[in-house]
C-alpha cells in the first residue's frame, strides 16, 4: 500500500514540474524577438560611416543610427554594400535602410521613400594645390574624378555643358579611390560630397588640395526604406525629432563635425 501511495505522490510531482516547464517555455516563447534592421552603408564614406584603424564600423551616420535604434526598440546590423548597387539591395529586401550620406533626389523618390532631411551638404569641386584649374570652364579638357552612381555624378549630369566639355569623365567605386587617381595625377580634378572631402583632407593634409569657389549645388542627406515600410518611416523620423529636441543630435554632430 505505502509503495502504491509513494508512486502516486512521485507521478504527482513529476506532472507538476512538466506543467511548470512547460509553462515556463511557453511564457518564454510567447515574447517576441527584438526586429533587427539592416542597414546598407558605403563602409569607406568618412565621417558619415567608415571604419576605424580597428577595423569598427564608426561614423555620424552610425552614431545617429544606433541611437535611434535604441529609441524604437530594435536592433540595427551595418551591412557594406555596393553603393551603386543600394535602391535594389533595398527593394530586394538585402538591407532595410540605405543611411550613409544619401542625398534626396527626384529620381530617386521614385524608388524609395525618405525620412524628414537631417544634415546639409554641397557637390563641391576639388583639384591639388599646384592646380592651374579654378573655375567649370577650366574643366573643359580635363579628367574628371566622381563616385559612380552618386549624386555627385547627378549634380555633374545636371549640367550637360559643363559635363561634356571635360576630357574624360571617370567613374570609381570609391571616393577614396578617386582622391588616390586625383593624387598621383592621373585625374585633373574630383567632383564630391563636400562633408566626405573636408574630413578625408583635414585627416591626410589640407594643403595638398584645393577647393573651388564654384560648386555642382547644395543638397540635403535623407534616410532610405522601401516605399511600403510607413509605420518605419514614422517611428525614424519621430525619433530624430525627439534626437534634435533633447540635444542628442547636436552632440553627434558636435563629435564629428565640430570644426566645420
Amino acid at each position: 500500500m505505502k509503495k502504491n501511495v509513494s508512486k502516486k505522490v512521485k507521478l504527482a510531482v513529476l506532472l507538476i514540474l512538466t506543467a511548470i516547464l512547460a509553462v515556463g517555455c511557453a511564457a518564454q516563447s510567447s515574447q517576441p524577438e527584438t526586429e533587427e534592421l539592416i542597414m546598407g552603408l558605403d563602409d569607406t564614406f568618412a565621417p558619415m560611416g567608415f571604419r576605424d584603424e580597428k577595423g569598427e564600423l564608426v561614423g555620424f551616420d552610425v552614431d545617429l543610427a544606433n541611437e535611434v535604434a535604441e529609441r524604437i526598440g530594435v536592433t540595427i546590423k551595418f551591412q557594406p554594400i555596393d553603393w551603386s548597387m543600394k535602391e535594389t539591395e533595398l527593394n530586394a529586401g538585402n538591407i532595410d535602410l540605405i543611411w550613409n550620406g544619401y542625398t534626396i533626389t527626384a529620381e530617386r523618390q521614385e524608388k524609395v521613400a525618405f525620412t524628414k532631411p537631417y544634415l546639409e551638404n554641397s557637390q563641391i569641386i576639388v583639384t591639388l594645390a599646384d592646380s592651374d584649374i579654378n573655375t567649370k570652364v577650366d574643366l573643359a579638357g580635363k579628367n574628371v574624378a566622381v563616385q559612380a552612381e552618386s549624386s555627385a555624378l547627378d549634380a555633374i549630369n545636371s549640367e550637360p555643358e559643363v559635363a561634356e566639355s571635360f576630357g574624360e569623365l571617370v567613374e570609381f567605386s570609391t571616393n577614396n579611390e578617386a582622391f588616390s587617381d586625383l593624387e598621383s595625377g592621373r585625374t585633373d580634378a574630383l567632383v564630391v560630397d563636400e562633408v566626405n572631402a573636408r574630413y578625408f583632407m583635414k585627416q591626410v593634409g589640407e594643403e595638398k588640395y584645393k577647393v573651388l569657389d564654384e560648386d555642382f549645388g547644395d543638397e540635403e542627406y535623407g534616410i532610405g526604406l522601401r516605399k511600403e515600410d510607413t509605420e518605419l518611416l514614422k517611428k525614424i523620423n519621430d525619433a530624430m525629432d525627439e534626437m534634435k529636441k533633447d540635444g542628442t543630435y547636436d552632440a553627434i554632430y558636435a563629435k564629428w563635425f565640430s570644426e566645420n
